[in-house]
C-alpha cells in the first residue's frame, strides 16, 4: 500500500514538472516572438502596431499616412480637415523608431496585456512646411469676422453694480493654432479641438475670477458715498447716481475714478455758488437802489482743495454733510450777503457811512481818487483786509504818514489825512487821491475802533 502511494505521488510531481516546463517553454517561445514584434497595445504616433513585426511597421505607417486626415473642431462646432497629402506628409526613413525596439524587453511581454504602450517619435513624419503654412492661412476659422474676447464688465443700475458676464469671442491665436496642428500631426492624432488646446484668445478676467468680486465691492463702496454740500440755506447732494458716471474699470479690473470729472463737478458748484464780483442791488443811505458790480467781496471756493477732499471721500465711501473749502468767505449767504455791518462810500457824493449791526456809527465827507489822473477809487464791493495803527504810505512821488490805515483793495484803503483841511464836494476831481479814501481824523478813528477784518466796503457811483 505504501509503495502504491509513492508511485502515485511521483506521477503527480512528474506531471506538474512537465506542465511548468511546458509553460516556461511557451513563455520563452512567445518572448522570442517579441524580439522582433511589438507588444500588445503598442501605438506609435497614432499608428496601432500591436503584435506587428518591426519589418512590417514601415509599410503600416506608410498606409496610415496615405489616409491621414486631421479634423479641426472649432468652438462653435464647425469642423475643417487637413489631409496628409495636402501638405506632402510622408514617412521619414531616417527616423529613430529603433529606439523603441531597444526599449522593449521581450521577456516582459506579459505586462503588455495590462498596459498601454503609446510612443511619440519626433522624427517619424515629415511634411512640406510651406504647404502647411498655406493650408493653415486658408482655414475658414481664420477668415471669419473677428469678435474680440471681452473681460467681465460692470453696469450701474438701480443704485448698485451688476456683473456682466465676459464674452469669449472667436479670435484665434494663429501661433497657438499652428503649433497645435503641427504637434497633433506629428503625433499622428486625427482630431484637434481648438478650445481644448487653448487656441482662442480668452478674457483675462471672467465672472469667476477672484478679482471680479473685489472690483465689484470697490465699486459698491465708492457709490455708497454721499456728500451734502451746504451753501447757506441751500444744499447740493452728491451720491452714487452721479459718482457712478465718474467710475470706470480698466483692462486689469482696476477701478478708475475720473479726477477730471470731479474737478468739473466742483467747478460747476463754484460757478453756481461763488459770488465774488457778482452784481448786487444795494440800498443806499439815501434810499436809492443802486447796482454794484465788481469787487472782491463774496464767497469763493477753493476748487483744488475741495476736489482732493472729494476724491478721498469717495475712496472711503463716506457720508458727510459739510461746507466746501473756501479761499474766501463773506459774512452771510443770505440776500445780498452784505448783512448789516458795512462801510458805504458814495463816490458821486464824496460821502461815507459806517453801519454796525444795522446802526449808523459814523458818517462824514471824504476825498476819493482823482479820476482825471486815472486814479479813480475802484468801484465794487470789497472787504477790510486788515487794519494798522500808524503807517507810512508810499507811492510814485509821495510819502505820507497816517494814524489809521484800513486797506480793502491792494494798496487802496481808508485812512486819515492830516494834511487836508476840507473834504467832500468836488475836491476829488482836481486834488483827489491816488485811489485811497481820505477821511477826517474823527471819521477814520471811529471806523478804526469799531470795524473788524472782513467787513464789506461798498464803493459805488449814483
Amino acid at each position: 500500500m505504501t509503495n502504491m502511494k509513492k508511485l502515485i505521488n511521483n506521477e503527480v510531481v512528474q506531471k506538474i514538472i512537465i506542465a511548468i516546463a511546458s509553460l516556461v517553454l511557451i513563455y520563452l517561445l512567445i518572448s522570442i516572438y517579441f524580439t522582433n514584434h511589438f507588444f500588445f497595445h503598442t501605438v506609435i504616433n497614432g499608428v496601432d502596431l500591436s503584435l506587428k513585426s518591426y519589418k512590417a511597421s514601415e509599410q503600416i505607417i506608410n498606409n496610415y499616412i496615405n489616409d491621414y486626415e486631421l479634423q479641426i473642431i472649432e468652438r462653435d462646432g464647425d469642423t475643417e480637415i487637413i489631409t496628409g497629402r495636402e501638405i506632402g506628409m510622408h514617412y521619414n526613413k531616417n527616423n529613430s523608431i529603433s529606439k523603441i525596439y531597444h526599449m522593449q524587453r521581450p521577456f516582459l511581454w506579459i505586462g503588455s496585456f495590462f498596459k498601454d504602450y503609446k510612443y511619440f517619435v519626433t522624427d517619424l513624419y515629415m511634411y512640406n512646411k510651406a504647404d502647411l503654412v498655406k493650408k493653415i492661412n486658408g482655414l475658414s476659422c481664420l477668415q471669419k469676422k473677428v469678435i474680440e474676447a471681452k473681460n467681465v464688465d460692470f453696469r450701474y443700475s438701480n443704485g448698485s453694480y451688476e456683473i456682466i458676464k465676459e464674452e469669449m469671442g472667436n479670435k484665434i491665436n494663429k501661433y497657438k493654432l499652428s503649433e497645435a496642428i503641427k504637434i497633433h500631426m506629428l503625433k499622428g492624432k486625427t482630431i484637434v479641438n481648438l478650445e481644448e488646446n487653448q487656441c482662442y484668445e480668452t478674457p483675462k478676467y471672467t465672472i469667476n475670477s477672484a478679482k471680479t468680486l473685489k472690483t465689484r465691492n470697490l465699486l459698491e463702496l465708492y457709490i455708497s458715498t454721499k456728500i451734502t454740500y451746504q451753501f447757506g440755506s441751500k444744499s447740493e447732494i452728491l451720491d452714487g447716481t452721479i459718482i457712478s458716471r465718474w467710475l470706470s474699470v480698466d483692462a486689469n479690473l482696476d477701478v478708475i475714478i475720473s479726477k477730471a470729472a470731479i474737478k468739473k463737478y466742483i467747478k460747476e458748484l463754484s460757478k453756481k455758488y461763488d459770488t465774488v464780483g457778482t452784481v448786487r442791488n444795494f440800498k443806499t443811505s439815501n434810499g436809492k437802489i443802486v447796482e454794484v458790480k465788481g469787487g472782491l467781496y463774496g464767497w469763493k471756493m477753493n476748487q483744488e482743495e475741495e476736489a482732493k477732499a472729494l476724491l478721498e471721500y469717495i475712496k472711503l465711501g463716506q457720508v458727510v454733510e459739510k461746507e466746501p473749502a473756501y479761499i474766501q468767505t463773506a459774512l452771510s449767504r443770505d440776500g445780498d450777503e452784505i448783512g448789516n455791518t458795512y462801510v458805504e462810500i458814495n463816490i458821486t457824493r464824496q460821502h461815507l457811512w459806517f453801519y454796525k449791526d444795522g446802526k449808523l456809527i459814523v458818517e462824514g465827507p471824504v476825498v476819493t481818487g482823482n479820476p482825471n489822473r486815472g486814479n479813480s477809487t475802484a468801484l465794487g464791493i470789497y472787504m477790510l483786509n486788515y487794519k494798522q495803527n500808524g503807517a507810512t504810505l508810499k507811492g510814485p512821488g509821495y510819502e505820507a504818514k497816517v494814524t489809521y490805515w484800513m486797506p480793502f483793495y491792494g494798496n487802496m484803503g481808508i485812512h486819515d489825512a492830516s494834511w487836508r483841511y476840507s473834504f467832500g464836494g468836488e475836491i476829488y476831481k482836481s486834488r483827489g487821491t491816488h485811489g485811497c479814501v481820505n477821511a477826517p481824523y474823527y471819521l477814520a478813528k471811529t471806523i478804526y475802533e469799531n470795524i473788524k477784518v472782513g467787513v464789506p466796503v461798498i464803493c459805488y457811483e449814483e
